[in-house]
């Protein structure tokens, strides 16, 4: 029953696409990066000689999390020839040109059919899944082939279905990896006590990323021609839920600080509603010349790509989506030592708590509640400097997932 429930949801999803395309920019991306499909993997692959290691990554922020292990993989094994595969058109149609790869798909939509299909083609000694990516045929067919497939970055919690006594069928799906590489012990925990033992506390590979990035941030000289060495409070990744809750902040010191927000969705109407909302004093990104960024308070970003080498110009940050679905990347902004913000939504992110408990991160459910916990901060630059120096040990501290994982390719696959 639960199989048969799961194939009833594909199907309904595949159906809610192919509605959702004509009015939909999302769902429209998806539908055409998948037509076609295996007629230009079939070109893409019919004269490859090398092996293949295949890393599926949902979105961005998976790919941004499993890019370490890409990067270290091709400098451990430069044989193999490295495909990546996204679920979503957020990561594909940002990451479709990245150099560390020989190939980028979507990836088929999972049926028996198209697994099969899809791994006769590409042929994978081995296969990446990042963090929640679990889909019942691919690797139902990946075992059954006897291919190593790892999970890298995986997190759990009790409430999921894999820990519930009709999630026989999900925990079925979880037995299937060769090994699961976990963020943190309690994961491993839960694994073992539904008798998955094959596991590795090997910690984020989002903490080796943001480490790589600020070692190799880039300058923005329209940012800087705006910041004028003024301090600076970073948005990132915002929903119209975070403004609301910003708002007052914003209008009480922009006269002070100057303010970037690089909210999440950027359609040129969800765009021309924030700069209007904002009022005054406010320029998009690409409006702004260097001549004239210095006379605004707030800059609005209207591109992508960008975030993780703003948030090295910023004296504070507020980490968007804790009013909804969930908390965005925090850990690109506590690279820089930035004390943040973010909504109640948290509690799914274990980085984000222990920035909470460290004394570094501070929840906030409202306007006002926000407003308190930004002047504490401002007014106190004693407790700013120690929240800096507490946030950079703390991500030093947890680095080194991907050295671990590396170390283990190294045993599994001897002879590449």
């Amino acid at each position: 029953m639960p199989k048969l429930l799961y194939d009833i949801g594909l199907k309904a999803y595949e159906a809610a696409l192919a509605l959702a395309a004509p009015f939909n920019q999302k769902a429209k991306q998806m539908r055409a990066g998948r037509e076609q499909q295996f007629d230009r993997l079939q070109k893409a692959f019919h004269t490859n000689q090398a092996p293949v290691a295949w890393f599926h990554c949902a979105s961005l922020g998976e790919f941004e999390q499993g890019r370490p292990v890409i990067e270290a993989f091709r400098e451990a094994f430069p044989n193999y020839k490295i495909l990546v595969t996204f679920f979503s058109p957020s990561g594909y149609e940002v990451r479709k040109n990245y150099n560390g790869a020989e190939y980028i798909f979507y990836l088929p939509l999972d049926s028996a059919a198209n697994a099969q299909q899809f791994l006769d083609i590409v042929q994978p000694k081995v296969a990446f899944f990042v963090k929640y990516e679990f889909w019942h045929y691919y690797l139902q067919a990946l075992q059954q082939r006897q291919i190593s497939t790892l999970s890298i970055s995986a997190i759990f919690r009790p409430h999921q279905v894999y820990f519930k006594p009709y999630g026989g069928f999900n925990r079925n799906i979880l037995r299937r990896f060769t090994h699961i590489y976990t963020q943190n012990n309690s994961s491993a925990l839960l694994l073992q006590s539904i008798g998955i033992s094959n596991t590795t506390v090997a910690g984020d590979t989002r903490f080796d990323r943001v480490l790589q990035t600020a070692a190799s941030v880039k300058r923005i000289p329209l940012v800087e021609a705006f910041v004028q060495q003024q301090q600076v409070f970073m948005v990132g990744s915002s929903w119209p839920a975070d403004i609301e809750v910003l708002m007052p902040l914003i209008q009480k010191y922009k006269s002070q600080l100057k303010f970037i927000i690089a909210p999440h969705e950027i359609q040129e109407s969800s765009i021309q509603s924030l700069v209007q909302e904002l009022g005054n004093s406010t320029i998009r990104f690409s409006k702004a010349t260097l001549e004239d960024a210095a006379t605004y308070n707030v800059l609005v970003i209207d591109n992508i790509g960008m975030l993780s080498s703003l948030y090295s110009y910023g004296t504070f940050a507020y980490v968007g989506g804790a009013f909804g679905k969930g908390l965005h990347n925090t850990l690109e902004a506590a690279v820089f030592g930035l004390p943040l913000f973010f909504g109640p939504s948290y509690e799914k992110f274990q980085e984000a708590k222990d920035l909470v408990e460290n004394g570094c991160a501070f929840p906030v459910d409202g306007a006002a509640a926000m407003l308190t916990a930004f002047e504490r901060v401002l007014q106190n630059p004693e407790l700013h400097r120690n929240i800096t120096n507490t946030e950079k040990h703390y991500v030093q501290k947890q680095a080194g997932a991907t050295a671990k994982i590396i170390a283990d390719l190294k045993r599994l696959l001897p002879n590449s």
